[in-house]
């Protein structure tokens, strides 16, 4: 969902409100078929949410996508996790610094991709949650994004007719549908979420279509040699926190600080995945650049110096940053193209 950094509610409420709204009819069913990301891309790492910890079943990622894109799940009705993570765009909200919520209300960060779910260690800007059950919380309850209560969100489920009629169908019984019963169907979706199939990873897997052109191949290898302390790996990032010289100082936000309270984390933000990275822009935690051009400027001769800039973009040169000539720039962008994947991007049981 939005990417929220206010909450630290990760607690688990059990209590099962009664009562709810209008969901998609038994039209959101999709005929029998693999429920995606079940098979797990032989070029990734293990998973931190294996598929053991919820194993995927269809009724239960059909229940979860309703729910994902259901707008009941905010206070007023009209946002739901969908309006600001759109498939098209690799569920990020292409074209928007910030998103809105509930009353045109305006969220305070860059709404991130949601891809890859299952291998992540903690989640949004500052890695305040820590499991991707409990995730959903955040969004939920923010009042810049659907400004609801878990008590609320059960009340309305619990009231609808055909929820109540799924959930008993997924998890059995005729009890009332409790958080523990809600969050689960919705990781059933979110942890669906795998981008694994442009054209880099028939490449690295050596299937058909595999193909990088001359350019590509050496944007990767500009990649490999100057980028990869950070974007590591098949998933392209190492889910580290970092400076990366947007700023001298850093009051409107923190960043990780927000959430351990350490002055040595002041300024960090999470490492992106740069996977889909063509199709999720603007870029950096506040949405600050436009084009990845932008993005390449910055660190060519963009950053400026803070207590606790990364000592990894510090240089001998003048000023930190990482040079980039007018060829490895193109080249760059040439093979950073090949990470969309429009396989993820247009598959049908993700849409709403």
């Amino acid at each position: 969902m939005k990417s929220s950094s206010l909450i630290a509610l990760w607690f688990f409420v059990s209590t099962a409100g009664l009562v709810t709204t209008s969901c998609q009819p038994d039209a959101d069913v999709l005929p029998t078929k693999e429920v995606p990301g079940t098979q797990l891309p032989n070029n990734f790492p293990a998973p931190v949410y294996g598929l053991e910890k919820n194993p995927p079943m269809q009724a239960a990622f059909e229940l979860g996508r309703a729910l994902f894109y259901d707008p009941q799940l905010s206070r007023t009705g009209t946002v739901s996790c969908g309006s600001c993570h759109q498939q098209a765009s690799a569920f990020a909200n292409a074209g928007h610094r910030m998103s809105e919520g509930i009353d045109s209300r305006l969220g305070t960060r860059n709404v991130p991709a949601l891809q890859n779910l299952r291998w992540k260690l903690n989640f949004f800007w500052d890695g305040g949650p820590k499991n991707i059950e409990t995730m959903p919380l955040a969004p939920i309850t923010n009042p810049l994004e659907m400004d609801e209560t878990l008590d609320n969100v059960l009340r309305k489920l619990n009231a609808n007719a055909n929820y109540q009629r799924r959930f008993a169908q997924v998890f059995g019984g005729s009890s009332p549908i409790d958080s523990y019963q809600f969050l689960r169907a919705l990781a059933q979706f979110t942890a669906a979420l795998t981008s694994s199939n442009s054209r880099y990873d028939h490449y690295a897997r050596h299937e058909a279509g595999g193909v990088l052109t001359g350019a590509e191949l050496r944007g990767l290898a500009v990649l490999r040699q100057k980028c990869t302390n950070c974007h590591a790996g098949d998933l392209f990032t190492d889910e580290s926190f970092r400076n990366n010289g947007l700023d001298r100082h850093f009051p409107l936000d923190s960043g990780r600080a927000h959430i351990t309270r350490s002055r040595l984390d002041a300024g960090r933000f999470k490492v992106p995945s740069l996977r889909n990275v063509a199709l999720t822009a603007p870029y950096m935690h506040d949405g600050r650049f436009n084009t990845l051009t932008e993005v390449l400027d910055h660190y060519d001769h963009g950053m400026v110096e803070s207590a606790t800039l990364d000592p990894q973009l510090r240089r001998s040169g003048p000023g930190p940053g990482i040079s980039l000539s007018a060829e490895e720039r193109q080249n760059l962008l040439a093979f950073l193209a090949t990470l969309t994947d429009e396989q993820f991007t247009n598959n049908s049981q993700l849409a709403e």
